[in-house]
């Protein structure tokens, strides 16, 4: 059995004014294994963090249904955990009550709770910032605590909306390792979303490219590239291969979107 299984999830927000409607998502299927680490990539609007938010339980589809572990999805839940690209941290809380934040709300013994918040702050790499509020900290080192919160929860399946996407590049670059490593470690299912294309390759083992809005899935790649991953993968032949396919996906849907904004 799937992890988790999208069966025929679809979504149409009504029209504003009594105008038409907008249909962000027609009905999609996917099934993400257990350990999966599928990036969802397409241009933009064609409602990849809308199925996000409906897989988070932070929006109901129209049609089709969510299964997590064979049972109904009905809001939001620990067992997923959600990062954004905006810094959703609490800005009055530090680095470490950010991330007990989850675990004083299941009700963990304040040991508990410290303990495993040291786990995580040292592995993301943010020992001697425990102390510190998140207006102190850079925005890769937000997307840390980020991050580490969602982790600590020890959630079934991790949610990532273009989690790196304000970042520099070369923070994105280690964000992107250090992300990598984590799912090697503690092995996660994984989806998450992304416009770059590079990032949609060196990230997962799947690869869904959705078509222009109305979003579907046009194509499902096997990203067949070694693992652990170096970031030296990227020079390779088989990734310039691989890139050229997504390329040529993601350009036909967007020159789509392109003649019908025009």
């Amino acid at each position: 059995m799937s992890r988790l299984s999208i069966r025929g999830v679809g979504r149409t927000f009504p029209g504003v004014n009594r105008g038409a409607p907008t249909v962000a998502l027609q009905p999609t299927d996917l099934d993400v294994a257990d350990n999966d680490f599928i990036t969802i990539l397409g241009p933009s609007g064609c409602g990849k963090s809308t199925l996000l938010r409906i897989v988070a339980g932070l929006d109901e589809p129209t049609q089709g249904e969510v299964l997590l572990d064979g049972a109904p999805v009905r809001g939001p839940g620990a067992e997923r955990g959600m990062v954004f690209q905006s810094y959703t941290l609490f800005p009055w809380l530090t680095v470490h009550r950010n991330i007990c934040f989850g675990l004083r709300e299941k009700g963990l013994a304040a040991s508990q709770q410290a303990e495993i918040a040291a786990r995580f702050i040292a592995e993301v790499g943010l020992r001697g910032f425990e102390n510190h509020y998140p207006k102190q900290l850079s925005g890769g080192m937000q997307q840390r605590v980020a991050l580490a919160r969602a982790l600590a929860n020890d959630p079934k399946i991790l949610l990532l909306d273009e989690p790196f996407g304000a970042l520099d590049n070369q923070t994105r670059a280690l964000m992107q390792e250090l992300l990598l490593s984590i799912w090697e470690q503690h092995r996660k299912t994984v989806l998450f979303v992304t416009h770059d294309v590079d990032e949609a390759i060196f990230m997962a083992n799947r690869c869904v490219v959705f078509s222009a809005r109305p979003g579907r899935i046009k194509n499902e790649l096997a990203i067949d590239l070694p693992t652990p991953r170096h970031y030296t993968v990227k020079t390779t032949p088989r990734f310039s291969e691989l890139k050229a396919a997504v390329t040529e996906d993601i350009r036909a849907e967007s020159l789509k979107t392109a003649q019908m904004e025009h």
